[in-house]
C-alpha cells in the first residue's frame, strides 16, 4: 500500500461491507473516518445502531445536530413552554441557549412561537438514542518502535476514558506467523485485525485480537500526564474523571457529526474539478487517482495549492455530461449517493 490514506480507505470499505468480522451483520451500521473529540481523533469509527432509532434520527434530516441544538431538541416538550422553563440549565449564558431554538425551528425540528416577550416551543420528534455500539479503529499499516510506543500510550488512553465501546487496531497483513502489533506492549482491552489492502471480501481481514467490552456506562478516566520513568523517576501519573454524562452527551455528538459525514466525505476536501482527477476501482477499494502525478493522491497533495491542478476544459461539460458539471461534478454526485444509501429517507 502507497499511503496511510490508502490503507484507511480499504479498512473502511471492510467495516462497511463485512463488519462484524467473522460474524452476519444484525443491524445497519454507519462507518465514518478522523472523527472524535477536541483531545482524541480516531482513524475509523464503526456506529452500530437501532434500525428503529435510525430511521427516527432521518425526520431530522441528513446535517448534523450540534451540541447547542441537541439540548433543545432532546429536552423539547411535548406541550407549549418557555424555554427557560422546559430546558435544563446548560451550563452558560441562555442567549446561546435562544440562539439555538431559533436554529433548530428554522430546520424544522422543533416548533416555535412568541407569547408577548416570551419564546415558547415544543417538540415535532422525540429524538432518539439511535446509537448502540461505537467503535473505534486506529489504523496502523506499518508499525515501527517509536510508532507502537505511540500506539501504545493513545490506546492506553482510550480504554481508560472508555468512550467508545470496542478499541481496535488494524494492520496491514503479514507473511509472519504472530502479527508484529501482537508482540508490542499495547493493552489486552484493544483487539487486532490484520487486513489485505489488496483484497476485497470478508477474508480480507483476520482478527488477531478480540477486544474487551469497555464500561462506557461508567466514569471515564482521562489521562493527563504520563510518570516520565527512568531509574531516578518519580513523578506520578496526573488525572481527572469524565461523568457518563459527558461521555453520553460526547458519544451523541460525535454520532451526529458521523452521520452527517460519512467516511467518503475525503471527495470534499479534494479537487475533484481536476482534469487530472480520477476514481479508480481497484481490488480492495474504490480510491482517487492523480493521473499528473500517477498515484493514490491523499487530501493534503490534492488541494488548491497543487501545482499541477488544471481546471477541466468547457468541453468535458457537453456531449453527454450534465450541464451543471463535467466528469468531476459526476464523480462527486456519485460518491455522494455512496455515502448516503445507508441513511434511511425520511418519512
Amino acid at each position: 500500500m502507497d499511503s496511510e490514506f490508502g490503507f484507511e480507505l480499504s479498512v473502511c470499505q471492510y467495516a462497511e461491507e463485512h463488519w462484524p468480522p467473522g460474524r452476519q451483520r444484525q443491524q445497519p451500521l454507519i462507518v465514518a473516518r478522523q472523527l472524535g473529540t477536541k483531545h482524541r481523533r480516531w482513524d475509523t469509527l464503526v456506529l452500530v445502531c437501532d434500525p428503529d432509532g435510525l430511521r427516527q434520527r432521518a425526520t431530522f434530516g441528513s446535517q448534523r445536530l450540534d451540541s447547542d441544538l441537541l439540548h433543545v431538541v432532546r429536552h423539547a416538550p411535548a406541550e407549549w413552554a418557555w424555554y427557560q422553563d422546559c430546558l435544563p440549565d446548560p451550563g452558560y449564558p441562555w442567549r446561546y441557549v435562544r440562539e439555538a431554538v431559533h436554529r433548530a425551528a428554522d430546520r424544522g425540528v422543533i416548533e416555535r412561537r412568541r407569547q408577548g416577550n416570551r419564546i415558547e416551543l415544543r417538540r415535532r420528534f422525540e429524538y432518539p438514542e439511535w446509537v448502540e455500539w461505537i467503535i473505534a479503529i486506529e489504523n496502523k499499516p506499518d508499525l515501527d518502535a517509536s510508532a507502537a510506543r505511540q500506539l501504545a500510550d493513545q490506546l492506553h488512553s482510550d480504554v481508560a476514558l472508555a468512550l467508545a465501546d470496542e478499541v481496535w487496531v488494524a494492520t496491514e497483513q503479514t507473511d509472519n506467523a504472530i502479527a508484529p502489533v501482537l508482540l508490542e506492549d499495547l493493552p489486552v482491552e484493544a483487539g487486532v485485525i490484520s487486513v489485505d489492502p489488496t483484497r476485497r471480501g470478508p477474508d480480507a481481514a483476520t482478527v488477531r485480537w478480540q477486544p474487551k467490552r469497555l464500561p462506557t456506562e461508567k466514569p471515564g478516566t482521562r489521562i493527563l500526564e504520563r510518570p516520565t520513568g527512568g531509574s531516578h523517576g518519580a513523578s506520578a501519573c496526573r488525572f481527572e474523571y469524565d461523568s457518563p454524562d459527558w461521555k453520553a452527551a460526547k458519544r451523541r455528538e460525535i454520532a451526529e457529526r458521523a452521520y452527517e459525514r460519512g467516511w467518503r466525505s475525503y471527495i470534499d476536501s479534494m479537487r475533484s474539478d481536476c482534469r487530472h482527477f480520477e476514481i479508480a476501482e481497484t481490488d480492495a477499494a474504490f480510491r482517487p487517482v492523480c493521473r499528473a502525478k500517477n498515484c493514490h493522491q491523499t487530501p493534503r497533495q490534492c488541494s488548491s495549492s497543487c501545482r499541477e491542478f488544471e481546471p477541466e476544459p468547457p468541453t468535458w461539460r457537453q456531449g453527454g455530461w450534465p450541464i451543471d458539471g463535467g466528469p468531476g461534478k459526476g464523480l462527486t454526485r456519485v460518491l455522494a449517493e455512496r455515502r448516503d444509501r445507508q441513511r434511511p429517507e425520511q418519512e
